[in-house]
């Protein structure tokens, strides 16, 4: 059965990845519509750093973070001067780490969403004098419906099965860097098998079903057609 330190682990791991999706979802709409519509000689320069936590070891990304954000580094002397501290091995640290390393999970479906609207229904509503706001609320997001459902819920659930950028970044402290993932570790490393069975398996079924349920919702979901 699962004890209090489980309890924890899965309470913390769900807050930082809900506010970790939110984050993403705010930051990545705008970049992915950029990326989708823009023809800058930048772009191909900003895709490849949306998607390099894809290919990059998390280890790598987890150590640079722990650079930048220290007490030496450019973000962390920002965060001193600004009263907040240094950000690793706090719960903001993981967050913000969190939120770097799934971003790709939430750019590249909006990406591909904004890309499959094309350009006439964007142009029909400059015709009737909708402003680009307008447009973009009114028929952009409702068109991108499926693409935000799977970002939402590809960005939420690779963040909570993150473990060697959280571990990084945030360490192993009881109650405010220990996610689920590194309370598994801990688990295996101290042989405790029936315990890493009821974390490994409610997180292997978690993410079966939540993979199932947003794959079935898709396949009913019109997708929006490309326009010439």
């Amino acid at each position: 059965m699962l004890n209090e330190a489980d309890l924890a682990a899965l309470w913390l791991t769900f807050k930082i990845a809900s506010l970790s999706t939110t984050i993403m979802l705010i930051v990545g709409t705008p970049l992915a519509w950029w990326l989708a519509r823009a023809q800058s000689r930048w772009k191909g320069f900003c895709n490849a750093l949306v998607a390099l936590p894809l290919v990059l070891p998390p280890t790598v990304l987890g150590f640079y973070l722990l650079i930048l954000m220290g007490p030496n580094g450019v973000v962390g002397q920002i965060t001193e001067t600004l009263g907040l501290g240094t950000l690793p091995f706090t719960f903001g640290g993981l967050v913000v780490a969190s939120v770097l390393y799934s971003m790709p999970f939430v750019v590249q479906p909006l990406q591909a969403s904004f890309s499959a609207i094309g350009r006439q229904p964007l142009e029909a509503a400059a015709t009737l004098r909708a402003s680009p706001l307008d447009t973009f609320f009114s028929i952009v997001l409702p068109l991108a419906k499926p693409g935000f459902l799977t970002a939402t819920i590809l960005g939420f659930t690779h963040t909570v099965g993150e473990f060697g950028v959280v571990l990084m970044v945030g360490g192993n402290i009881p109650g405010i860097t220990r996610v689920v993932s590194v309370q598994i570790y801990n688990h295996v490393e101290a042989l405790e098998y029936p315990q890493t069975h009821w974390l490994a398996g409610g997180l292997l079924v978690f993410s079966f079903t939540v993979l199932f349920i947003l794959y079935s919702v898709l396949k009913t979901q019109p997708a929006a057609q490309p326009f010439k």
